[in-house]
């Protein structure tokens, strides 16, 4: 009888440390996740008009993102997120220093190159926006069209 309630035990303790393992994961990629998945929320309630509550969402994005790159530091992913989520929220400065950062890192990143055009064509620096156009030209994807129908409405 002691075999058998050893052997339980064992077995509990043995699938609770993998199972725990297995569920913990990379906690930075979780955060990216959670916060890039917060993001795309906010976009579509952005897109509904729910201008607000996608700003809460970008707030809250933000945390996750900021978490994800103490832990993580210097993905131009992560990066492109939190220039993202800040320039959504209002605080341009910042979301154009993590922008630059992540083009330091990748200067032909799609997504930074368009958001920080989109940033510049907001603050009134047209020919800055024209530059991260040339730079996704030969892309042949959509942030390049994104951006080139903003700088066309200009």
């Amino acid at each position: 009888m002691k075999k058998i309630f050893f052997t339980i035990i064992f077995y509990i303790a043995f699938f609770n440390i993998v199972l725990g393992a297995a569920s913990s994961g990379d906690s930075s990629q979780s955060n990216y996740k959670k916060g890039s998945s917060i993001i795309l929320k906010a976009k579509k309630l952005e897109e509904k008009g729910k201008i607000e509550k996608a700003k809460k969402r970008y707030e809250k994005a933000l945390k996750y993102l900021i978490k994800s790159n103490k832990e993580k530091p210097n993905q131009p992913d992560t990066l492109n997120y939190l220039g993202f989520a800040l320039r959504k929220t209002g605080n341009l400065k910042e979301a154009e220093k993590y922008y630059l950062i992540g083009l330091d890192i990748d200067p032909n990143h799609n997504g930074i190159n368009e958001y920080l055009g989109e940033l510049y064509i907001n603050t009134n620096r047209m020919e800055l926006a024209k530059e991260r156009l040339e730079v996704l030209k030969s892309c042949n994807c959509e942030e390049y069209q994104e951006l080139k129908e903003l700088i066309d409405r200009e």
